[in-house]
């Protein structure tokens, strides 16, 4: 049986043929069409954005996908700590100190990627990395209420039968982990948790780069990375994976703020109302779920938005917009029609 690590790699590779296939066909196609700068341009995007509806249909909320990424995170954090307890530093000396070339011209890892001593360091630092992605994510999903998914069981298989192994298979997961985060991206509701999960994804790819330079591949092979679906990172992953993590419970407390907790960098975006996370909250008791508030566009810590006298429920349960004073633009305020008997919908009534 082939090793894992070397079936995984060659699903990497077939994804970048296919990619490279299908620009080839997009600049011909434009060609053809003369003039067609647009159409390269638009079909040329990033896959990611192509796929965000559909994405979009593979997580029920933001809280599915924050535990879908804490389950990624939660292998790859596992994955380092077993490799790096299995090779010390000796290993990868013995490894990697070849000076030179290998049998094919290719460079050895020391010489793309420095000695054997500092690459073992700079794998130490993309487990830590993980492991601090693991805290985050998980301190996230409690601070919103609910629980984080934990436990589970990793089988990694012949992927610690040598250091080239070690670094080929993580060269696989940190750029399935890559893919994962943009293809998820897209239906990521909450601001804040787009924030954050976008400050991950580029040190994921920092993580890919790096060990695409330890195994003799571009760090950067792609103007465009390309994102992948949920099945397709779970076909993937699912090669380590016995028994996944699993959350105790869907919800545990009712969230006691209603911002989303801030990455550990200095330029996350303000956080956002995460009531998109906190489905069956409603934070200000007004008689809409925070998640419905949401779709509104109307506060869900505040019980009129519009501040118009009119609660945002009561303007839903009208048909007036809870967003603005006067839904109908005949100069007179919602409150003020109902009051008077009026229809607030309709600028001639009056």
């Amino acid at each position: 049986m082939r090793p894992t690590h070397e079936r995984i790699l060659e699903v990497v590779a077939e994804e970048r043929r296919r990619i490279a296939s299908r620009r080839a066909f997009v600049k011909g196609s434009a060609r053809v069409a003369g003039g067609g700068a647009l159409a390269v341009a638009f079909a040329a995007a990033p896959v990611g954005s192509n796929l965000s509806a559909a994405l979009a249909q593979e997580f029920e909320s933001d809280l599915d996908i924050l535990n879908f990424a804490l389950t990624l995170e939660l292998l790859e954090a596992t994955f380092y700590e077993e490799g790096l307890d299995t090779f010390d530093d000796e290993a990868f000396e013995e490894a990697l100190g070849e000076e030179g070339t290998d049998d094919e011209g290719t460079p050895v890892a020391s010489a793309r990627g420095g000695s054997p001593s500092y690459i073992r360091d700079r794998i130490v630092e993309i487990g830590d990395h993980e492991q601090e992605h693991v805290d985050f994510l998980t301190t996230t999903i409690t601070d919103l209420g609910f629980a984080p998914v934990e436990g589970g069981e990793f089988d990694f298989g012949d992927a610690f039968d040598s250091v080239e192994a070690f670094l080929e298979t993580a060269q696989a997961l940190e750029n399935t982990g890559v893919a994962a985060y943009l293809g998820a991206a897209p239906a990521i509701t909450d601001p804040a948790l787009l924030a954050a999960a976008g400050s991950i994804a580029t040190v994921e790819g920092r993580h890919a780069g790096y060990l695409n330079l330890l195994v003799g591949d571009s760090p950067f092979p792609e103007a465009f990375d390309d994102a992948l679906s949920r099945e397709e990172v779970l076909d993937r992953a699912g090669e380590f994976i016995v028994t996944p993590p699993t959350a105790d419970e869907e919800v545990v407390v009712a969230p006691t703020a209603t911002t989303a907790a801030a990455a550990p960098t200095a330029t996350t975006a303000a956080a956002a109302p995460t009531a998109t996370v906190a489905e069956a909250v409603d934070t200000d008791g007004d008689g809409l779920t925070d998640a419905e508030e949401v779709e509104l566009g109307t506060d869900p810590t505040v019980i009129d938005t519009d501040d118009d006298g009119l609660t945002d429920a009561e303007e839903v349960e009208l048909g007036t917009d809870p967003t603005v004073i006067d839904t109908d633009g005949d100069g007179v305020d919602d409150a003020t029609e109902v009051n008077a008997g009026t229809d607030p919908v309709d600028p001639a009534s009056v």
